[in-house]
């Protein structure tokens, strides 16, 4: 069987099929028609690749003339090469030393380009699109501003695939943060709830910057600690890319977090020290 970056020609027939059927249906419910003319619309590729595009996202993916993405994994990007060969990849902004919000802005400028071009234009990102996404709500917050239709998308997070994987209720009491933000901004933490840090294995990385201090992982353990306790067992999660695949739960004490291995799609899952009721 012939694949593509891990999609088969069966496969991509399929969801060619799939995206077609997702249109006309799209099409037939009340004020879901696609927009003419220069406008945007922002979606959310979900985590796993394919099996989490909604129905209302791939009948965007097909119905796009201008299609770019933020994804960088090549089975979800193949998957939107099959719906909509136009598709094309923003990650070529990334490069080494440049400071990150020169790199967001120039995916917004492209994207806002095609938009001002007058062309129907969808911007697809990793996951859910308005979840540490800064050009995807920049991009719909400037071409609102210019009197263009806009709109972004739910889709699925990694926060929504914890909840499902562990098995846990944030309706108990929820509080999530990136792990940056949470050690610079000295946030406070409620022990009777949930805490997600998410890109823990990303500290250190910044609005404006160019990379990452992992030498501040240390504090963020201390942090921790102090609230917790050294024996306090966290759950280092990673969301599966594939369908099929095991998702990543490890226990450890956080106390011994250091010693483990983080990487940029590792959140940590710190449950509550004690219920609120």
């Amino acid at each position: 069987m012939d694949t593509v970056n891990g999609v088969s020609a069966d496969v991509a027939a399929a969801l060619r099929d799939l995206a077609a059927a997702s249109a006309r249906l799209m099409a037939l419910l009340p004020g879901e028609a696609p927009p003419r003319g220069g406008s945007l619309t922002v979606i959310g590729t979900g985590i796993r690749a394919i099996t989490q595009l909604t129905t209302e996202a791939m009948a965007a993916i097909a119905s796009a003339e201008v299609l770019v993405h933020v994804i960088g994994e090549p089975v979800q990007e193949e998957a939107l090469r099959s719906i909509n060969p136009a598709a094309a990849s923003l990650t070529h902004y990334y490069a080494d030393g440049l400071e990150r919000s020169a790199t967001y802005e120039a995916m917004v400028q492209h994207i806002l380009g095609a938009v001002m071009a007058g062309k129907r234009t969808v911007a697809a990102f990793y996951g859910h699109p308005g979840v540490f996404t800064y050009p995807s709500h920049e991009a719909v917050r400037r071409a609102r501003a210019a009197g263009l239709p806009a709109r972004m998308l739910a889709g699925v997070s990694a926060e929504d695939c914890l909840w499902a994987d562990l098995g846990i209720d944030p309706g108990d009491g929820c509080q999530a943060y990136e792990a940056t933000d949470f050690l610079y901004f000295d946030r406070q933490v409620d022990p009777r709830a949930h805490l997600l840090l998410w890109q823990a294995g990303a500290i250190g990385n910044v609005y404006g910057s160019a990379g990452y201090d992992p030498g501040l992982f240390p504090a963020l353990v201390a942090k921790l600690v102090r609230t917790y306790g050294p024996g306090h067992v966290a759950t280092l999660y990673e969301a599966p890319f594939t369908a099929g695949a095991p998702f990543r739960a490890e226990g450890v004490p956080l106390a011994g977090l250091a010693g483990w291995r983080f990487t940029l799609a590792t959140t940590l899952y710190v449950p509550a020290l004690r219920r609120a009721y």
